[in-house]
């Protein structure tokens, strides 16, 4: 783009441009420079080209005039029923969380908690299941809406593939373990849960983790791994991997899920179950 030093300053044929108009952008000051150097005979041309954009340009401004009228329209009939004006606000986010007593009081909470729309589309919260003194605590990312619909942490052909790995390659009862989820509730349409709906849940998981104090925390799948570690590396470069988490040793893991839809799969979980088990 290039712009002609007499379009800085004051020029006649500017005078006449339309008030309403930003005249100082610099495609309009380009196009008037070549109205000022274009031979005449080409003039006819240009001016008409010209006087086009110029209608544009201010259809564009009175059509915002008229949105940002309609706009504040509305907000008068907020303030005419009584809403006021709050400059700032995050959406679903406590300023400060007090941790309950004891997990029964944490499970409470989690129970009739409110802090996001997931509420509305819930059968029941999903507060976790399990030893609360386990050695191994598993988390999954959501709740799925067979486990909503059942309440059970096992639920499907899934939950049977976890349960099948629990008894036979690690020796140990579901009873032994702890079970819960990062987001406590079914997504609403079984929707990916949003960022929001994970900063009203994760201080519930945080708080499990410190009353279970387990030896080993499992993270099912990639959501679950990157959400409660705040890591961004590529899943399948950490998996199986021991890695050192606050005060405990965390394995990302396959999702059953994965497993089912990629069996020849099962043969590296089950290497990352032994890995597990050494741990105990």
């Amino acid at each position: 783009m290039f712009c002609h030093p007499q379009l800085e300053t004051s020029h006649p044929q500017l005078e006449t441009c339309h008030p309403q108009l930003d005249w100082g952008s610099q495609l309009y000051k380009n196009l008037l420079y070549c109205l000022l150097i274009i031979p005449k005979k080409y003039k006819v041309y240009f001016n008409h080209t010209l006087y086009i954009l110029r209608l544009i340009f201010y259809k564009a401004n009175l059509l915002k005039s008229f949105q940002n009228l309609l706009l504040l329209q509305n907000l008068y009939k907020l303030q005419a029923l009584g809403f006021e004006y709050i400059d700032h606000f995050s959406v679903n986010k406590k300023n400060s969380f007090i941790k309950p007593n004891s997990i029964e009081e944490l499970k409470t909470t989690i129970n009739t908690c409110h802090l996001c729309d997931l509420s509305k589309s819930r059968s029941q919260s999903m507060s976790g299941y399990g030893n609360t003194n386990a050695d191994i605590m598993i988390i999954d990312y959501s709740v799925s809406l067979n486990d909503d619909n059942t309440n059970s942490y096992y639920s499907g052909r899934s939950g049977e593939i976890l349960k099948n790995m629990i008894v036979n390659v690690l020796g140990l009862h579901v009873e032994d373990i702890y079970f819960t989820h990062a987001i406590k509730c079914k997504p609403l349409n079984s929707n990916k849960p949003s960022s929001s709906e994970w900063d009203s849940c994760k201080n519930y998981l945080f708080s499990q983790m410190e009353f279970v104090k387990p030896k080993v925390v499992i993270t099912l799948g990639e959501e679950a791994y990157k959400k409660v570690t705040s890591e961004e590396e590529n899943f399948n470069s950490v998996r199986g991997h021991v890695i050192d988490f606050k005060d405990y040793k965390l394995i990302p893991f396959f999702h059953p899920n994965h497993l089912l839809q990629n069996p020849d799969d099962k043969k590296i979980a089950f290497n990352d179950l032994k890995t597990i088990k050494s741990l105990l």
